[in-house]
């Protein structure tokens, strides 16, 4: 079976196309190196099961290829990224959506489509569960993504109503783990990378504001899963770890995994930053028998041990 991801080269599509190929896939990873690094992929490249193209999905999207599957996760997805790149960013996910979708539908492929946690916003339910609608600002700062993953959903459920297309929306939680950019803007690589350089850890806000954190290898096994299932039309499933940690407690716990002098800091809370967010894995755990089974300790270290190399490389 063959298989188009795109974002090919981003953190978590890169462990995509890994994972795909060590299952007999034959991969056709797409990216326009916007926030995806080469780097990520270059281990595929000679692989006779992957193919790279790159090229910017906003555009028109034609392949001889016959593809089974189209997993369209090209999107910059940290806050750093979709504020450097706010159009590029509601294109990917409206242009770029309508035209993966169009590909599908002319394949006879199924889709996935990698939405997030951020569709749920400032959420006033907790823990979130794929029923909640969410509380979001549709002219804030963080709306270029909030609102194009939202569009995204609601463009892949209309195809899936009118033409029939076997449609499957992830709702993707807070993930981390090696292939993440240390500049990348997100807690954990920003603490990882303050810490290892004894520079004090920047927290907005008091702290006490809580994420969930799934370890990447966690993730993409849920992501797998979904993407191959039979019988999963038209699902939403969220896809995260569900237990909760305090900003703060994150923070201590880099400084004393990675052995630093670093202090705290604390900066003002962004606009709209959610103050909690935890996923309710209750319906991935039903249909794909999944739930994550590293521990965020473990999943740190593993973290932690990539830094230092890419850092150690840059010397």
């Amino acid at each position: 079976m063959k298989v188009l991801i795109t974002g090919a080269a981003g953190f978590i599509g890169s462990h995509l196309c890994d994972r795909f190929i060590q299952e007999g896939f034959y991969v056709v990873g797409m990216d326009n190196f916007l926030t995806g690094s080469p780097d990520n992929i270059a281990h595929l490249f000679g692989n006779k099961n992957f193919k790279f193209i790159e090229y910017n999905v906003v555009n028109y999207i034609y392949l001889y290829d016959k593809i089974d599957i189209v997993l369209h996760f090209a999107c910059p997805a940290s806050p750093v990224d979709y504020c450097n790149y706010p159009i590029q960013t509601l294109k990917v996910d409206s242009l770029g959506t309508l035209h993966t979708l169009g590909f599908a539908k002319k394949k006879r492929a199924r889709y996935v489509f990698a939405s997030t946690s951020e569709v749920y916003g400032d959420p006033l339910v907790h823990p979130q569960s794929e029923d909640y609608w969410g509380n979001v600002n549709p002219i804030g700062p963080r709306s270029v993504y909030d609102e194009a993953k939202r569009f995204s959903e609601a463009m892949t459920m209309a195809y899936h109503r009118e033409h029939g297309l076997d449609t499957r929306i992830l709702r993707i939680f807070n993930t981390y783990g090696p292939r993440m950019r240390l500049n990348d803007g997100r807690v954990i690589p920003n603490f990882v990378g303050q810490a290892l350089q004894n520079q004090n850890l920047t927290v907005y806000g008091d702290g006490t504001q809580t994420r969930s954190f799934c370890y990447i290898d966690d993730m993409v096994e849920g992501i797998f899963r979904a993407s191959i299932k039979e019988n999963l039309n038209g699902e939403v499933i969220n896809l995260g770890n569900p237990n909760e940690y305090k900003i703060i407690d994150i923070a201590k716990k880099i400084i004393q995994l990675t052995d630093s002098d670093s202090k705290i800091e604390f900066k003002p809370l962004p606009e709209d930053d959610p103050k909690r967010r935890c996923p309710d894995i209750t319906k991935a755990k039903k249909l794909l028998n999944w739930e994550p089974k590293i521990n965020l300790e473990d999943g740190l270290k593993k973290t932690i041990e990539y830094f230092k190399m890419k850092m150690l490389e840059k010397i």
